[in-house]
């Protein structure tokens, strides 16, 4: 067995002997809202929001990027489980600004290893056989990163499963400070309307 996944193993066996009255929790999230966040480890949604279990819901991929993925997640968020608010949180020094679509797709069809990042981008170490089918896959990469936030809640706001009354505010998570910094034209167009 490898040394995570006993470090995982004995971790949950901790957790667990200590859980608790937490199987009780109801499924809806207790405070109604939703949080559309990266992956970055760097990141800890329980923390920066206050968070205990059973409180939000917390969907996560690379970027924070309101995917379609992502989209279905808050809309049986809301549709199903009853939260009233979403936050769309980006943040600095985000791993999807080193990279374009272009890149990842040529690092895909080098092999399929890990890349390495250099002062001058990603560059593939690896050896093939790679693959073509990263070719047919958006990575939704960030360019701008305001603007990405603005663009996603822009993109959650139109989508027609997602009623106009829920609230879709943007920030950016400083990763030096801890800081969650508003993005005022991602909240301006996530504003709620009354039909």
């Amino acid at each position: 067995m490898s040394q995570t996944r006993q470090a995982v193993l004995d971790a949950n066996a901790s957790y667990a002997a200590s859980f608790g009255d937490k199987g009780s929790l109801a499924l809806p999230p207790a405070r109604r809202f939703a949080i559309l966040t990266c992956m970055d480890a760097r990141l800890d949604p329980a923390k920066y929001a206050g968070l205990a279990e059973g409180d939000a819901h917390v969907i996560r991929n690379a970027g924070g990027r309101a995917s379609d993925d992502a989209i279905r997640s808050l809309v049986i968020s809301y549709k199903l489980l009853g939260t009233r608010e979403w936050f769309v949180i980006h943040h600095t020094d985000c791993g999807m600004l080193f990279f374009t679509d272009d890149v990842m797709r040529g690092l895909l069809r080098s092999s399929l290893e890990t890349a390495q990042l250099t002062a001058e981008g990603f560059t593939d170490v690896g050896t093939g056989p790679g693959s073509s089918a990263g070719e047919y896959i958006d990575w939704l990469t960030i360019k701008d990163q305001t603007q990405s936030v603005v663009d996603d809640v822009t993109r959650i706001r139109q989508h027609p499963l997602v009623p106009a009354s829920i609230p879709v505010y943007g920030y950016v998570y400083d990763v030096r400070s801890g800081r969650l910094i508003e993005v005022p034209d991602a909240t301006t167009v996530g504003a709620a309307t009354t039909a």
